[in-house]
């Protein structure tokens, strides 16, 4: 019964075929499952199942592409085109019930993420040191750390109260840390959100490290994109201590890579930059300097996202006007005059569909199906924004270094516009500034509703979809039905 395998799905024996250049990670071969003792007998084997980790984070129900849709899709910048349930009009009018489609299907897929890793961690400690010297051995795991620790983060961004309200007392989400080989093993008492967040940090402190600098370089370089390395972790951080209003701690993180001035190239590390294009960022092959960690895809059936995963079906027509599900709502963002209409972002809006179409707008930030574009999990210019928000917060003032920040990222698109202090009359101009301009660099990335819940704002009215204010039913998801009917220990709210 498929239900009693939601938490004894396990990759840990998955194994791909070897590659000298990393050419696993980007086009995994034929999956097959082996017994534990087996998958831990050589280094090849380990190394082997790295590839098949990163798989269960890309599969199309988590960053393959709906969790980035549900991020963006609650928010006020898109109008849904399909009264549909499958394709998540639910969640677009914030209504989701705890056995909608959206609601079982993340939480099974973030918990098959969870318990992988944690499989591979089990068999590492039990086994894997003994083939391994512990440098590759803690290599490996501060990779499955990291993506556990995603997983709990993308977690609490939807089924849990904001860390803001209570200051992470609410209760979280069941924090499994040891493989479930069994059925019969999903009993557990949910942790505070707090306890949770705890773990995401600890997990995300082991693979920094951990992690190598950076891997061996190539002409694309893909391993330092698609495989997560020290500045991963680190990027990752910033976007943590953000969601949990710790300002001291984003500019803590964010200084040991991020310098003080100048291009703001990383200072250690993988050289990680803002890409002199931004449209370069999504368009093949995907491997800039700016992308720290990114889920790729490749002509390879096998490695599709699947059928209404992939972000192209959500947000972008064909040349005839079909297909998009989400257009964008040109009373929002589209609308803001701080996005002027020579700004190079606007490249990547379509506004010249078919009279079928007259008045829709899509998003081309995805406009390829086969191979679909790459998902990016991270990137450069994010954790410029990050730091730039935590040090007008932190210090409560208009400051500079902040401002250099927020041009950067502004002028890579927009050379027409520099901002200086007198823009601003109090910090919080500023920080409203940077927040407006988190809307328009991450439109389509699914950064929306992690920004909304971090500061406890109400999700804007769309269309014929409500407000949500805080304290309303809807603001979160309820836990999946299939959990509440597995673990005899959950406890609502």
């Amino acid at each position: 019964m498929k239900l009693k395998l939601i938490y004894t799905f396990s990759i840990v024996g998955m194994l791909t075929a070897l590659s000298a250049c990393h050419r696993d990670y980007l086009d995994p071969a034929p999956q097959s499952q082996l017994f534990d003792a087996n998958a831990f007998s050589s280094a090849a084997r380990i190394a082997n199942q790295m590839p098949g980790l990163y798989a269960t984070l890309k599969n199309g129900g988590f960053y393959g592409g709906r969790f980035i849709v549900y991020g963006d899709i609650r928010g006020e910048d898109f109008i849904a085109q399909d009264p549909n349930l499958v394709t998540n009009y639910d969640v677009w009018m914030l209504s989701p019930t705890n056995s909608a489609t959206a609601v079982k299907g993340l939480w099974l897929q973030a918990y098959q993420v969870i318990n992988a890793c944690n499989m591979f961690i089990d068999g590492m400690d039990s086994v894997g040191f003994k083939v391994v010297d512990s440098t590759t051995g803690n290599r490996y795991i501060g990779e499955a750390k990291l993506l556990r620790a995603i997983s709990y983060y993308s977690l609490l961004q939807f089924y849990a109260r904001p860390y803001a309200d209570g200051n992470g007392s609410k209760l979280g989400v069941p924090l499994r840390l040891k493989g479930i080989k069994v059925t019969g093993s999903s009993d557990m008492a949910r942790s505070t959100v707090a306890q949770v967040y705890t773990q995401i940090l600890s997990d995300l402190d082991f693979a920094e490290a951990n992690l190598p600098l950076n891997y061996h370089a190539t002409a694309s370089n893909a391993a330092n994109v698609t495989r997560a390395h020290r500045n991963t972790a680190i990027a990752f951080k910033t976007r943590v201590y953000l969601s949990m209003q710790k300002y001291d701690k984003v500019i803590e993180e964010a200084n040991k890579i991020v310098p003080t001035s100048g291009t703001f190239t990383a200072k250690s590390g993988v050289a990680n930059t803002l890409n002199t294009s931004y449209t370069g960022l999504f368009t093949a092959p995907y491997t800039t300097a700016e992308s720290i960690l990114s889920m790729p895809f490749t002509t390879n059936a096998a490695d599709a996202p699947g059928t209404q995963n992939d972000l192209r079906s959500y947000f972008y027509a064909n040349a005839n006007g079909v297909g998009s599900i989400y257009s964008l709502n040109s009373s929002a963002i589209l609308s803001d005059p701080l996005w002027l209409k020579t700004d190079a972002r606007r490249t990547l809006v379509d506004t010249s569909k078919a009279t079928s179409n007259l008045g829709k707008i899509y998003l081309k930030k995805y406009p390829t199906s086969t191979p679909s574009d790459y998902n990016i999990v991270i990137r450069w210019a994010e954790v410029l924004l990050n730091l730039a928000e935590a040090r007008v917060r932190s210090t409560e003032t208009v400051d500079q270094q902040a401002i250099d920040l927020l041009n950067a990222v502004h002028r890579r698109s927009d050379a027409l516009t520099t901002f200086t202090a007198a823009n601003f009359p109090a910090y919080t101009n500023l920080a409203n500034t940077i927040l407006t301009e988190r809307r328009i660099e991450f439109l389509g990335e699914g950064l929306r509703n992690n920004d909304l819940m971090r500061l406890l704002q109400t999700i804007p009215a769309k269309g014929v979809a409500p407000a949500k204010a805080p304290n309303e039913d809807g603001y979160i998801w309820p836990a999946s039905s299939d959990e509440k009917a597995l673990n005899k220990l959950w406890q609502d709210q």
